[in-house]
């Protein structure tokens, strides 16, 4: 299966990680964003919107990580404890994801990447919903090492990605006590976080230099 991405990517990062709990080989194809290599004609031909991360499943093309995820949990799964097939388990999984994707990185994207893209001062009240989100994702874990039910499940994979992010960036993960018993469990549990805590420090650096 092909693999493209860019490794300080919270999205690429889930992907491998889940790849890894699955025992998916990925030929992996590291893309230069700064570079404009995603826009060459020959990537823009199989993903028009030029994303990363992008697979290329024996033909098939797919991108948008928290899609790629359900895809291959469903497709290679060896039973369904990654991606449930009940359907209220199921639909828990994929609120976690589009919280995942809708309000957390949003937060980390609104906060952080405009300092760091940009150059903006920071914004106090982005800060907040950066807060309210963590908030959020505490009160979710109360009295669960898990974010949707009492397995492993993809919603961790993909929020591990991410709050990984904000810890590498500095934000304070220990100020929310459900959310750092649920970090340190997830870094035990979840293939392939040695890989995503080194692509992380890619991230740093990228993110020291922008200061």
């Amino acid at each position: 299966m092909d693999f493209y991405y860019a490794p300080p990517s919270a999205p690429c990062r889930a992907v491998i990680m889940a790849a890894k709990a699955l025992g998916i080989e990925l030929n992996k194809k590291v893309l230069n964003l700064m570079e404009g290599e995603h826009l060459k004609p020959e990537f823009v031909k199989l993903n028009p919107q030029h994303t990363v991360p992008t697979i290329v499943d024996n033909g098939f093309t797919l991108w948008e990580s928290r899609a790629i995820l359900v895809y291959l949990a469903q497709k290679y799964g060896k039973d369904d404890s990654l991606y449930p097939k009940d359907l209220q388990k199921q639909a828990l999984v994929n609120q976690r994801l589009y919280f995942d994707s809708g309000v957390l990185m949003k937060a980390f994207a609104d906060y952080y990447y405009v300092q760091l893209r940009l150059k903006q001062p920071a914004d106090p009240e982005q800060y907040k919903k950066v807060e309210a989100a963590f908030g959020f994702l505490n009160t979710f874990l109360e009295g669960q090492l898990y974010v949707a039910g009492d397995k492993l499940t993809i919603a961790d994979i993909s929020l591990l990605a991410s709050v990984s992010t904000f810890d590498v960036v500095g934000f304070k993960v220990s100020d929310y006590p459900n959310v750092a018993k649920w970090y340190a469990n997830a870094q035990k549990v979840v293939p392939g976080w040695e890989e995503n805590w080194e692509s992380l420090q890619q991230a740093k650096a990228i993110f020291s230099q922008k200061k």
